[in-house]
């Protein structure tokens, strides 16, 4: 199935969100939350994480680790996102897309393990219990079954390769696991914007101050960035140099 609206069209509001929810995470983290750390007096900061490495009294150097909300908005929904984008968008040769494809879903896999790392690092260092929300159960099984699909799809389509009976007959299940998958970890993210901006209005934060509105905006505009994002997976492909997509319309290739 495909809807009529081109994916190139579609991709230009889809790479607008996301940088706008990039910056708007960023400025939550960064501006409200007081910065990212990966090792702090505060440890709060590990949560976020803006690393200041001292290495003598006049001289440090800033090191940058994107961790938690960060690294799972940027990394899993936003590359990911930007991963399925570029199979449907890109008016590429097939092989090129696929590593493009390939790599960016690598990144994104590396970013979310790296962020749901700092969670756990975070609650042991302040000595707080893990695995204990709905937010985080859904975390733990999302990024098992994204290295999974990364994994497949690695030996299948890229190498060594399936036979091309079992690429042509995986294809159709590949592309709507991902999306599954992908829908999943946008509302899981989503969940965690509201669990932490929960936490925080139990803890003072104003219900209509600054910083829950933008939290709550940066939820609304992730939710339309993943929108789009299956818009375009089920959208019209550009023509493609070389493609052949055995009928199913999805503009991939098991070749």
């Amino acid at each position: 199935m495909a809807i009529g609206e081109k994916a190139m069209h579609l991709s230009f509001v889809a790479h607008a969100l996301a940088v706008a929810g990039a910056v708007m995470v960023l400025v939550w983290c960064i501006y409200f939350l007081g910065g990212l750390a990966w090792e702090a007096t505060n440890k709060a900061l590990i949560f976020n994480w803006w690393q200041l490495m001292w290495i003598n009294e006049d001289l440090y150097k800033v090191s940058l680790l994107w961790i938690h909300p960060v690294l799972t908005l940027i990394g899993l929904v936003i590359i990911g996102g930007e991963a399925i984008i570029s199979y449907k968008s890109l008016q590429l040769r097939k092989e090129l897309k696929k590593v493009i494809h390939l790599v960016l879903h690598a990144i994104a896999l590396i970013l979310g393990i790296i962020g749901i790392y700092a969670a756990f690092k975070d609650h042991n260092e302040r000595g707080i219990a893990n695995l204990y929300s709905l937010h985080s159960w859904l975390g733990i099984a999302l990024i098992s079954l994204y290295a999974i699909q990364w994994i497949y799809g690695f030996l299948v389509f890229f190498y060594p390769r399936g036979t091309l009976g079992l690429r042509s007959s995986s294809l159709p299940w590949h592309v709507l696991f991902g999306i599954v998958v992908y829908v999943l970890v946008v509302g899981n993210a989503t969940l965690g914007f509201l669990e932490k901006l929960t936490f925080l209005e139990h803890r003072g934060l104003a219900k209509y101050g600054a910083e829950a509105l933008l939290v709550n905006f940066t939820a609304i505009v992730t939710i339309l960035y993943g929108a789009f994002v299956v818009m375009i997976a089920i959208s019209q492909p550009p023509q493609e140099v070389d493609d052949y997509d055995y009928g199913y319309g999805h503009g991939y290739s098991s070749i």
